[in-house]
């Protein structure tokens, strides 16, 4: 979606911001409708008029709605924050990270094709490289260098089929999370905290982890952080179909009102 710098003080009618953004104008009647996206003024015959400041949220709103965010989330997002150039730099840093992961998971594709040309045997560490390495940064960042290499060193020495045994045991706790979201259990329902307790359990199990056979206020902070990562990080409102939320709430209450 490219506007050009020339048009800043230009006002935009539906059909030209439809066209331009590859979306239908029904779309953005209805944004206007719901509060996501309001003209900034309306002709004397009703035609909804956009401006740049516009084209700016507009293109926040697609980039949140490609990661499966609901647009009630995206709203709220939107109007709670200030700084909305900060908040560009920070689209720009996850999709960045998104194109370098995606990059070494092609990578790692067309080795594999190279190597059934061959007629070679796949290596289990080349069978998954880029493909548990995603968080690498943010884990750095939170917990240090130390932390991601005893952990991603744990994952490489897994036999391959525990390795695709743990990837089964995180999918099907991805899949029960979103479902109790979509259902609109309560956080503090007795099935959200059966959940809660069984996603803490595993990344009890986690070596080189923070929580790993860590004391109990060590491993409170840890969970806390990352209830924290999956509402503040995009990409998780994609990884759980738009129930983040409810999984950083049903989370913080268990931790809450934990009392083991």
């Amino acid at each position: 979606m490219d506007f050009g710098t020339h048009e800043h003080s230009r006002l935009h009618s539906t059909q030209q911001v439809a066209h331009a953004a590859g979306i239908s104008s029904r779309t953005l009647r209805y944004y206007d409708q719901i509060g996501l996206l309001p003209p900034v003024s309306t002709t004397s015959t009703g035609q909804r008029l956009y401006d740049s400041s516009s084209l700016v949220r507009l293109q926040r709103i697609l980039l949140l709605r490609a990661t499966g965010m609901e647009l009630k989330t995206i709203t709220a997002i939107l109007d709670q924050e200030q700084d909305e150039k900060a908040a560009l730099q920070k689209h720009i840093i996850t999709l960045e990270r998104q194109r370098s992961l995606l990059d070494r998971k092609i990578l790692t594709l067309r080795n594999t094709i190279t190597i059934l040309d061959k007629g070679d045997t796949m290596g289990l560490h080349d069978s998954f490289e880029g493909f548990n390495e995603q968080y690498e940064q943010e884990v750095t960042q939170r917990w240090g260098k130390d932390q991601f290499t005893r952990s991603n060193n744990w994952w490489k020495s897994l036999p391959e089929t525990r390795r695709i045994d743990f990837m089964e045991e995180s999918r099907s706790l991805i899949t029960r999370w979103a479902t109790a979201g979509k259902q609109g259990l309560a956080p503090s329902s007795t099935q959200a905290q059966e959940l809660a307790k069984d996603h803490v359990t595993w990344l009890e199990s986690i070596p080189g982890t923070p929580g790993h056979h860590a004391d109990p206020a060590v491993l409170h902070g840890y969970v806390r952080s990352l209830a924290q990562m999956y509402v503040s990080d995009e990409r998780f409102a994609a990884t759980y179909e738009g129930q983040a939320q409810f999984v950083h709430d049903t989370l913080e209450y268990f931790l809450d009102h934990q009392r083991d």
